[in-house]
């Protein structure tokens, strides 16, 4: 494969190698656009790289290329609004608390989840270690700021000033965000988790937030660097126990487990409409949601779409639209 170059050379390979049918102008130029790398090395399996799906014909891998990038571009705004909507209800929280809103401060009095055991217990130093790590991660997050000319970042240190924690909140990443939730202290999270209106029955160590934002957070990134999402390989670790049950029991649909995407859009509708968002915004991304799982679905061979989604999902979207 390492000598092969140029588009018409790749569409034999195509051929020969992979048994694709794949002819014609049309198809050259939509090789030519995906590439092949993304575009059929990216999209040849079902989240490992030993589940094979076997393609026939170009046409198929198209399907899965617009697909995926169809449940992109619907994810997208929603993620981008869940992430700034859950950073302004921590902020609000926060500042209720703080003696200041410089996070020297904030780190002092406020990331104190550790203090929640005693000094003996495991978990105290665990919780520690993790507020020591978000301090270098929070610095070197300014130092890349200041480094990239970041007008806000130079303003605070060029005026000798301290920065604010919302300042510092415009330039972490959802990681180091749920690392900052993670550290709070126990108080705040409770009200958070209060405010934002999530189940208390599911949230009884104040950590369903955080765990939210890192549920969220792998998908988010997938999407912002054009990654593979439609099978969630993205998926780093399984979702706990207590979002599942929350999902469930606020939501009355069963069986969500994280392992296809449509739990995943079931927990976006769900904090969007806990965010306030209109019931008519929310059925159209449902409808929308929907009819990109039908068309797929007539576009591939039906074996294949339930590797990827699970017979039931049908019954969850329409569960999914009760909830709304």
């Amino acid at each position: 494969m390492s000598k092969i170059i140029g588009t018409n050379k790749l569409m034999k390979h195509l051929r020969t190698k992979h048994n694709i049918r794949i002819v014609g102008s049309s198809h050259k130029q939509k090789l030519r656009t995906f590439g092949y790398y993304h575009g059929y090395k990216g999209y040849r399996f079902i989240r490992t790289s030993t589940n094979k799906i076997p393609f026939s014909s170009f046409d198929e891998i198209i399907a899965f290329n617009q697909f995926d990038l169809e449940l992109k571009t619907l994810f997208y705004p929603s993620i981008m609004f869940i992430e700034t909507a859950l950073k302004n209800y921590v902020l609000e929280e926060l500042l209720k608390n703080a003696k200041s809103s410089s996070f020297e401060s904030i780190y002092d009095d406020n990331l104190t989840c550790y203090k929640a055991f005693s000094a003996t217990d495991p978990k105290y130093r665990k919780e520690f270690q993790k507020k020591l790590r978000l301090r270098n991660q929070i610095y070197n997050v300014l130092s890349r700021e200041y480094s990239n000319e970041r007008k806000i970042v130079k303003h605070y240190y060029h005026s000798n000033k301290t920065i604010p924690i919302w300042a510092i909140f415009e330039s972490i990443s959802m990681g180091e965000f749920g690392t900052f939730t993670s550290c709070l202290d126990s108080k705040i999270k409770k009200s958070l988790s209060s405010s934002i209106g999530f189940n208390q029955s599911c949230d009884t160590d104040n950590r369903l937030t955080e765990k939210i934002i890192f549920q969220l957070k792998d998908l988010r990134n997938a999407i912002a660097h054009n990654d593979v999402i439609f099978d969630t390989r993205f998926k780093n670790s399984n979702a706990s126990n207590e979002l599942k049950k929350c999902l469930m029991l606020d939501t009355g649909i069963n069986n969500i487990t994280f392992n296809t995407l449509t739990d995943y859009f079931i927990l976006v509708v769900y904090l969007q409409k806990l965010l306030k968002v209109s019931k008519t915004e929310l059925n159209r991304s449902i409808n929308q949601f929907d009819l990109l799982l039908n068309t797929f679905r007539t576009k591939v061979p039906i074996n294949v779409f339930h590797k990827i989604f699970e017979t039931n999902s049908r019954n969850k979207i329409i569960a999914l639209k009760s909830f709304v």
